[in-house]
């Protein structure tokens, strides 16, 4: 057992600390979006497993009951490989910590999406208000497009039950027909991909834990990525020059081309678009899929390796 332990906390410090400091600094993810997203999730994927796995067979070690309950339908020679009859006072303080990291992180994800569920719902009850009134005899179905009297031009899309896109007169006063389409194959990205919930995810873990560098980019690359992302999803419909055209539209008076902070990732996008990187080649997207999906089964592995070997 203390074997496992050291080894899952090696595994998992090495994809908290090094490696997403490395990936923070790599240039392809600005040129795959959608594979960098994936690998993000990878080593989230990888860390989680290994505090659980940690977390188990430390409350199997330090707990009769817990021993009892995990290794019931398992032979005695599997027991036996694991070495559970005394557990170090460092397991008994780990399993301490994990199982503190394990309610934090739970009460984190609950917070997040019940503000996420409150903001939903506020907001929903705000576009009744501003939408308008229909005459007499039409019924108010919620269509999945809703446009709203503003003079101020804006898309978005509201996820929920039924999901709908969000767009103002102004928005359509200032796009053509090819760039509202862009925006409308934009946000539709965002929908299909689902990126509300893995822009919760990432929130909620970089609020709960942001000390820790891997939850912290995670959450800061998520916001970048899905945006590019969804980018890509559009310009491969609609066209870059179309699609970087409605963007600027779109957020001309917020200042697009603006050198600040806050509007930096508005310009990084636009000069994305009118100067779009060279894609990866499919071998390296197959190589980099396969190796990021592979890295969440070394904990599965550390864990189970006693146990296999003593079945074999």
């Amino acid at each position: 057992m203390t074997v496992c332990l050291l080894l899952l906390c090696a595994v998992a410090l090495t994809a908290a600390v090094p490696v997403p400091r490395a990936l923070t600094r790599a240039v392809w993810p600005e040129r795959e979006p959608v594979v960098a997203l994936w690998v993000w999730q990878c080593l989230v994927a990888t860390v989680l497993l290994c505090c659980l796995a940690a977390l188990v067979l430390g409350a199997a070690a330090v707990f009769r009951t817990v021993h009892d309950r995990v290794f019931a339908p398992a032979p005695p020679a599997v027991t036996a490989a694991y070495d559970l009859s005394t557990a170090p006072v460092w397991a008994a303080a780990l399993t301490l910590l994990l199982a503190c990291g394990a309610a934090w992180t739970t009460a984190m994800l609950g917070r997040e999406l019940a503000e996420a569920r409150r903001s939903r719902g506020q907001a929903r009850a705000h576009l009744r208000e501003r939408a308008p009134d229909l005459p007499a005899g039409l019924t108010a179905t919620r269509g999945p497009m809703l446009v709203l009297e503003d003079e101020y031009p804006d898309a978005w899309w509201m996820p929920g039950h039924p999901p709908q896109l969000i767009v103002t007169t102004g928005a359509l006063r200032r796009l053509t027909g090819h760039q509202l389409d862009a925006v409308l194959a934009h946000e539709r990205g965002h929908a299909r991909a689902h990126h509300d919930w893995l822009l919760h995810l990432s929130t909620a873990l970089a609020t709960g834990f942001p000390r820790v560098p891997l939850f912290a980019h995670f959450c800061d690359q998520t916001h970048r990525l899905v945006e590019l992302a969804a980018d890509d999803t559009a310009s491969r419909r609609h066209g870059h020059l179309t699609t970087a055209l409605a963007l600027i539209e779109l957020n001309q008076h917020r200042g697009v081309l603006s050198c600040a902070s806050s509007h930096r990732l508005l310009g990084e996008r636009v000069v994305r678009l009118l100067e779009p990187p060279p894609r990866l080649d499919r071998r390296r997207r197959a190589l980099t899929t396969t190796a990021a999906a592979l890295v969440p089964l070394l904990p599965l592995l550390i864990t189970f390796a006693p146990g296999l070997t003593a079945l074999g």
